[in-house]
C-alpha cells in the first residue's frame, strides 16, 4: 500500500489500482472528490464529500464478497476543496 500527502488537488496515480481511504489531518471547509482519470474530467469515482469538523479517517469498506477499497481503471485524481491536509491510501495494480 502507498500513500500520498496532499494539500491541493493532484494526480495520485496514473493507471489501474485501488484506493482504500483517506486521513484528514486538518481542514477548513474541506471537501474531497475522487476521479477515475488522470485529471478532474469525467468518470467520478467518489462525488464531493464534505468533511465534518476535526480530524478523521475515511475508510472505503468492501462490497459484499470483495476486498476493501474502490478500484480505479484509468488513474486516480483527488480534487480538494477548501483548505485541507489529506493523506490518501492507495495501491497501484500490477498486472501479471
Amino acid at each position: 500500500m502507498k500513500y500520498k500527502l496532499l494539500t491541493a488537488s493532484a494526480l495520485i496515480h496514473n493507471g489501474k489500482g485501488k484506493v482504500f481511504g483517506a486521513i484528514v489531518s486538518s481542514h477548513t471547509n474541506g471537501t474531497l472528490k475522487l476521479w477515475d482519470n488522470p485529471s478532474a474530467n469525467f468518470d467520478v469515482l467518489m462525488d464531493t464529500f464534505t468533511f465534518s469538523a476535526g480530524s478523521q479517517v475515511i475508510n472505503f469498506p468492501p462490497a459484499e464478497g470483495e476486498e476493501a477499497g474502490i478500484e480505479y481503471n484509468t488513474g486516480l485524481y483527488a480534487d480538494i476543496g477548501g483548505v485541507a491536509t489529506i493523506t490518501l491510501l492507495y495501491s497501484p495494480r500490477i498486472d501479471a
